[in-house]
């Protein structure tokens, strides 16, 4: 059985996040976009992890909660900030859990490093090495993985944040429960296949959506029984007959990918902001080093588009970001929701970017299945992203 999921989002207690973020509006979402299993999110903070108790229903399937007809893994994002040796790091890490007694305990754990009721991605005194071998300790099934990796400002190898290798991260070893690395909107597989310590483990991509319309943008599709055992034991060997391939964004459209300083407009590929000192030329201050200039900085590998021992990924520019596009209009307002509302009507988002239906059969403006079109053949170009801006698609009608 083949299913998509995003396993990783947030709850309305999160901070910068939608009201609209209510398991009502994520399954109906999710039945548009064609996902089947989403991230709970932000189980650590215990307004919604009540909700979510009082909510989900349990399934015949071990660690896996049902609502709507759209199933849910616990899950949360902890921001760890811990100082060693001086300096101080700030990593983003993304926690499962297969039952609420394990959630809860997680919940009493980190109680202790933080205000668990603040933001549903609490902020922890907690090095992150520590937290690791912990809740491995308390909650043996549950597993951690660590959240857009190379963005600069809150991951595990930002170049304001993070560290420089695993063995700096994990000076012991990397724990058994730490089954994987997520991309970032910014960054895709063939970049991270470059940074040879990440051979061993399984890269994975997700949405990291704070609004309803943005989950799915980035996916896992699974080929295996729904359940937790499974998804752990997949995210652990990375088999490939588990994980068919992810969903990406292409990564010019992240809003890190290239160095640069927005306040003064200010763009550049990582070989010429290194000519210039990491500068901007127009203010003199230090540049934000982008996701793709920190790759470059730790890679050991050459680049290769393509790696028949990896696990597949395909791009996907989302649905609504082509409308808009075509239209000429913000992806909220009311003329480009109409048409994706009804585009999605009989197929889901998915399919309809896949190629899994006709464009013939669905209700699409002219300009619209042009550059979907486009997209799947791999034709169009993106104005990259930089500091905060996502990058913007460039194609001719």
């Amino acid at each position: 059985m083949n299913y998509i999921a995003d396993l990783h989002l947030h709850s309305p207690f999160s901070r910068a996040t939608s009201k609209e973020m209510t398991l009502d509006n994520l399954s109906l979402w999710a039945r548009r976009k064609g996902l089947s299993l989403l991230a709970s999110s932000d189980f650590t903070h215990p307004d919604w992890l009540a909700y979510l108790k009082k909510k989900l229903c349990i399934s015949h399937r071990f660690g896996i909660w049902s609502y709507a007809g759209i199933d849910y893994i616990l899950s949360v994002e902890v921001s760890n900030i811990f100082s060693r040796d001086k300096k101080t790091y700030r990593i983003h890490t993304l926690i499962y859990s297969p039952l609420f007694e394990d959630a809860f305990r997680i919940q009493e754990y980190l109680s202790g490093y933080g205000n668990i009721y603040a933001d549903g991605r609490p902020i922890l005194r907690l090095d992150v090495a520590d937290m690791c071998e912990e809740i491995c300790r308390i909650s043996p099934m549950s597993f951690v993985v660590f959240a857009h990796i190379w963005t600069p400002w809150y991951a595990l190898f930002g170049a304001n944040s993070g560290f420089d290798s695993l063995s700096e991260v994990f000076p012991s070893g990397v724990p058994e429960n730490v089954l994987g690395f997520e991309t970032g909107l910014s960054s895709d597989p063939p970049m991270n296949w470059m940074v040879g310590f990440l051979d061993p483990f399984t890269l994975i991509s997700s949405s990291d959506a704070h609004s309803p319309i943005n989950i799915g943008r980035e996916a896992i599709v699974f080929s295996a029984p729904l359940s937790f055992q499974e998804i752990r034991q997949a995210l652990q060997t990375g088999d490939k007959d588990r994980i068919l391939y992810t969903v990406e964004f292409f990564p010019q459209e992240g809003k890190y990918h290239y160095d640069g300083h927005r306040n003064c407009s200010v763009c550049m590929h990582p070989e010429e902001s290194m000519r210039r000192g990491q500068v901007c030329p127009v203010c003199g201050k230090g540049l934000t080093i982008g996701v793709l200039n920190r790759v470059y900085r730790l890679a050991t590998h050459i680049y290769k588009q393509e790696d028949s021992s990896r696990i597949g990924y395909r791009y996907q520019v989302p649905l609504l970001d082509i409308i808009s596009f075509a239209l000429g209009k913000g992806k909220t307002s009311k003329s480009v929701m109409s048409v994706y509302m009804r585009a999605t009507e009989s197929h889901s988002e998915f399919d309809i970017l896949s190629g899994n239906c006709r464009l013939e059969e669905i209700y699409l403006p002219e300009d619209v299945r042009r550059i979907i079109m486009a997209v799947r053949n791999g034709e169009v170009r993106f104005s990259p992203g930089y500091d905060g801006l996502y990058g913007k698609l460039e194609i001719s009608l």
